[in-house]
């Protein structure tokens, strides 16, 4: 899209790619969608009306149908949605519309606690000071706080009213609203939710009130939001299927899968602000350099700003030049010259011992040698694979997880370990250069793997974490990387191995007389 075409006003949609429907039947109500949810069967349309005529703060037309569609209401009352899963790209206002909720139901619906979290505790923060600074700034709401209603110490930020409404806040962890009764909770950022640690600690807390609703609000995550996927495959279930839980809603504004970040309708879908408050010349900007620059950047776009999943954010192993390594084969060729190195997951739970030798042709093949989910199993027979294999060098990362086994790896003259004339190289410093190095030498097409179904799903899936100008393979995360760690190091042992001693030349001397 040109500069010109540009200049004509291009609006979001208001209403979410992907959604659950009403439960509530009947002719088109007046949220304006066609659907039949009326002020009788959503607190929505209420919320709307406070936003507007109480806060002077009118709600932008994705906001008022996300109010009206999340508030909708069962025949006794309650909540429709007990869960609300809300998917949006970034800076659209999704932090807004909950700082409305959650003073509408501190002072009109008078939820006794209104908890509201974040894995970043600086943002739940700056949420409640933003709703502080709105209930001051309003007279209606001002006289339902007390003089001592609002508190900030000892790192406690609580809001109270009069009739003993609170709006509280803590940070998304194992800590995070345990000991309390919720009546409503605003769960911020859940992508960045790895484990249902933080999720385990808030929202069996309100279970005791019957009518209480959790909203999740987020753009989307990669392989490592757990919890979202959890959630948001649920809803997708009940969406497609109509069986499942009802009780869990998906709103979500979204990108289709397989966009381009220049596909403008797709920008559409996934910012309903875009024209409002948001606009074209900037994403596409954006865009076309996120584009130009691949890797990371355009994963974080994708996620940000189209809200669409991926799976990783900074990728360490580019997972199409992964598979270009694809040939079939083994190590006969380089007998003599093969390097093992061993590695154990973060959580212990996963080990693998990996091969490389420098193939004639320069490049050099890696394969798995075995691998266990029993570590009891892998006590028992790792030894015995390096004896079979007699590596020329036995490595391993004393500096990670497989620093725990340390006894069994070491060359501490221990009287059957290690074997004759291998020797053991624990790789320390050099961590970085081994992880960097792996990379490259995939990018350049200079390793060679045969389709190992655990390199296969570990390679691809591994991540980055930098350390000032250089990183290694990040080891914090939904999966295990011990597969990639392993390659990686026994490709650096194979690839500094001295070179063999040279043949002796044998010369005959010629017979005299001849």
């Amino acid at each position: 899209m040109t500069a010109a075409e540009s200049a004509e006003v291009v609006y979001g949609s208001t209403m979410p790619r992907l959604w659950t429907r009403p439960l509530v039947q009947g002719p088109p109500g007046p949220c304006g969608c066609g659907c039949a949810l009326t002020p009788d069967t959503s607190y929505g349309f209420e919320v709307e009306e406070f936003a507007r005529d109480t806060l002077l703060r009118p709600l932008d037309p994705w906001q008022r149908w996300a109010a009206i569609h999340g508030g909708e209401l069962l025949a006794n009352g309650w909540p429709r949605f007990r869960t609300i899963l809300l998917l949006i790209s970034r800076q659209n206002g999704k932090t807004e519309l909950l700082v409305i909720l959650t003073l509408y139901w501190l002072f009109i619906e008078v939820r006794k606690l209104v908890l509201g979290t974040s894995t970043n505790l600086v943002y739940a923060v700056e949420s409640w000071e933003k709703a502080v600074e709105l209930a001051e700034a309003c007279d209606a709401l001002a006289e339902d706080i007390p003089p001592n209603g609002v508190r900030r110490t000892n790192g406690e930020n609580v809001l109270r009213t009069t009739d003993k409404a609170r709006y509280r806040i803590a940070a998304s962890n194992r800590k995070g609203g345990r000991s309390l009764t919720i009546h409503r909770l605003v769960l911020d950022e859940l992508r960045e939710h790895h484990d249902f640690t933080a999720w385990n600690a808030a929202v069996p807390a309100t279970n005791a009130v019957p009518d209480a609703q959790i909203w999740a609000i987020s753009n989307q995550g990669d392989d490592r939001s757990v919890v979202l996927d959890s959630l948001r495959t649920a809803a997708l279930a009940f969406i497609e299927s109509g069986e499942g839980d009802e009780r869990l809603g998906l709103l979500e504004w979204s990108a289709p899968d397989g966009s381009r970040p220049t596909d403008v309708p797709a920008l559409q879908q996934a910012n309903p602000n875009l024209g409002y408050r948001l606009t074209l010349s900037s994403l596409l900007g954006d865009a076309r350099r996120a584009e130009a620059a691949g890797g990371e950047e355009l994963a974080g776009f994708k996620t940000e700003s189209m809200c669409m999943r991926v799976p990783m954010l900074d990728p360490a192993i580019d997972a199409e030049n992964w598979a270009e390594c694809l040939d079939p084969g083994d190590m006969r060729a380089a007998r003599g010259r093969v390097a093992l190195c061993f590695d154990v997951s973060i959580d212990g739970r996963h080990a693998t011992l990996a091969a490389a030798a420098v193939l004639p042709d320069g490049r050099v093949r890696v394969e798995v040698v075995a691998a266990w989910d029993d570590m009891r199993g892998m006590h028992r027979e790792m030894r015995g694979w390096v004896r079979r294999v007699v590596p020329r060098r036995f490595g391993w990362f004393p500096s990670g997880p497989a620093a725990a086994y340390a006894a069994d790896l070491d060359d501490n003259e221990q009287a059957d370990w290690p074997p004759q004339r291998v020797e053991v190289a624990g790789i320390r410093a050099e961590v970085p250069a081994v992880c960097m190095g792996f990379a490259e030498l995939v990018d350049a097409g200079q390793i060679a793997q045969s389709g190992d179904p655990l390199l296969d799903a570990q390679v691809p899936a591994t991540e980055k974490l930098r350390q000032g100008d250089a990183w290694r393979f990040t080891r914090r995360g939904a999966g295990h990387c011990d597969a990639t760690y392993a390659a990686a190091g026994a490709v650096h042992l194979a690839r500094t191995l001295p070179p063999p001693p040279a043949r002796p030349l044998v010369v005959a001397a010629r017979p005299r007389g001849e």
